[in-house]
């Protein structure tokens, strides 16, 4: 098998050349690289990636953590986040924590001995203020609302989709509103926000009438048996499937007006009501934040579709 040294011997080039030409570097004289370049062919010779990657300090490895894989608000994030890490030739490792905390500190962990060039965090199980010290050792965005940190962001607009669908479930007359929501052990700052612009924004609003640990589409037959039960006739949920599945357990003509989100095709199709983010701009957008080094803080538009 060929090596570094070969091509070297072969071309009359120094070693120092030779490896300039193989990692890409952009000052070698264009004869030079040609030669080099015939020699590599006529040898078939293949560089060590694994070298190159030691070499240049970089594993062109981005980590992404996440809670879990297969629902749709996170791998809308996630198919942008790889669309751009794919142009860029950079890998994508998905690190999901089903919220544990300790296994999240593993990943952090492993990030700190370079595993990873940089790290996504689509949602967190840890305090914000766990990942400082680790963001001394590269750059980790964050794709949740962290205003008020230093930390760099792209979030989606929760506040004001909240805002934009209860005010629109009031003039639809609404007297008793529902929400379903995710873990309800250690609230997600989503959470927090969501329940403080309903106490807001609908006076008669109860904690009680909230769905909680509702994640998984068939969390919403449960749900609808809740707010059947509680008389809800309004209903801002945390995800399209989990809205058709509750939409689907009453009668034809006596369900709630049911808000879901993230605008899927079976929103569409069953014709409710809908909040569109853009995940996967959010999840573009994240992955420059991590490239360019940049530390902007960066909340997106979002569209209330209304399907009456």
């Amino acid at each position: 098998m060929a090596t570094i040294r070969d091509i070297a011997k072969i071309t009359g080039f120094s070693i120092t050349t030779v490896s300039r030409v193989i990692n890409g570097h952009p000052y070698v004289d264009e004869q030079k690289r040609a030669a080099i370049l015939a020699v590599m062919e006529e040898l078939d010779y293949k560089p060590n990636k694994i070298a190159q990657k030691l070499s240049s300090g970089k594993t062109y490895n981005i980590g992404v953590i996440v809670p879990f894989v297969n629902h749709a608000f996170f791998d809308g994030i996630l198919n942008g986040i790889m669309e751009e890490a794919f142009a860029q030739k950079y890998k994508v490792t998905l690190l999901p924590t089903n919220f544990d905390r300790k296994l999240e500190l593993e990943y952090l962990e492993e990030f700190a001995a370079k595993g990873f060039d940089g790290l996504i965090v689509i949602t967190r199980a840890n305090h914000i203020e766990t990942f400082y010290p680790y963001m001394e050792k590269g750059p980790i965005v964050f794709c949740e609302n962290s205003t008020g940190t230093a930390v760099p962001f792209v979030a989606i607009d929760l506040v004001g989709s909240v805002t934009a669908s209860i005010n629109y479930l009031k003039e639809q007359g609404v007297k008793r509103l529902g929400l379903t929501l995710g873990r309800s052990k250690r609230l997600s700052c989503n959470s927090v926000n969501t329940i403080a612009k309903a106490k807001e924004l609908f006076p008669n609003f109860s904690e009680a009438d909230i769905y909680w640990d509702c994640i998984k589409a068939q969390d919403g037959i449960p749900a609808a048996a809740f707010f059947k039960e509680r008389g809800i006739d309004g209903v801002i949920t945390n995800g399209d499937e989990i809205a058709a599945m509750i939409l689907n357990q009453y009668p034809h003509g006596t369900a709630p007006i049911v808000i879901g989100q993230e605008n899927l095709l079976i929103s569409q199709m069953l014709h409710f009501s809908s909040v569109e983010f853009h995940l996967d701009q959010c999840g573009k957008e994240a992955f420059r934040l991590f490239q360019e080094r940049k530390q902007e803080q960066i909340i997106l538009p979002y569209e209330l579709i209304i399907r009456e």
